[in-house]
């Protein structure tokens, strides 16, 4: 991993460039949204005492530039251990991570299928695979879609993994609802 500070400000022209004996090395670059931002990379990882005392170096050095509104940001090896988080209820849920799901029929989220109702647009557990969804194809069938591989577990917390998950699957362009591809990519 590359270990960096990284100070991001609005647009600046940045005139004299950074103090070569404070920062011997830096990249400056303009992000898509155009801000500026300096990158300073590290040799190694920084501690939580090591990191405050280079935040307030960077901030130094920049207010006696002239530099008022820029937030630092520095980089760690700390992952986040949450894996599982247990909420008392729906309404908590709701509020941390927002509807997961949605129908594009707003006319009709129920519908008959093999002789049973089930709900539209709605992942749940499966039973051929690790999940099934009910959805209408085109035709207005109402289809089964089958997704995900039985016994192992998504970490799409990870980030290299998520990646490499979205880019394999094309998760850009996902494709129709109807087809497990769809859903597979929502999962992730």
């Amino acid at each position: 991993m590359e270990h960096f500070v990284r100070v991001v400000m609005e647009k600046q022209d940045i005139v004299n460039g950074l103090n070569e004996s404070v920062f011997p090395t830096h990249d400056l670059y303009e992000s898509e949204q155009g801000a500026t931002i300096i990158q300073i990379p590290l040799p190694a990882a920084l501690d939580e005492q090591q990191a405050e005392a280079m935040a307030n170096k960077v901030a130094e050095h920049f207010f006696n530039e002239g530099y008022e509104d820029f937030d630092i940001e520095i980089s760690s090896d700390e992952l986040d251990e949450t894996d599982e988080i247990t909420f008392d209820d729906d309404d908590d849920f709701f509020a941390e991570y927002g509807v997961m799901w949605y129908n594009d029929d707003d006319i009709i989220d129920e519908a008959e299928y093999q002789g049973r109702k089930v709900k539209l647009g709605k992942p749940m557990a499966g039973d051929v695979k690790k999940f099934k969804v009910y959805v209408k194809n085109p035709k207005g069938n109402i289809v089964k879609v089958n997704f995900g591989q039985k016994g192992v577990k998504i970490k799409k917390s990870n980030p290299s993994r998520r990646r490499s998950f979205r880019a394999r699957h094309n998760c850009d362009n996902p494709g129709p609802r109807h087809k497990a591809r769809y859903w597979s990519c929502r999962k992730w």
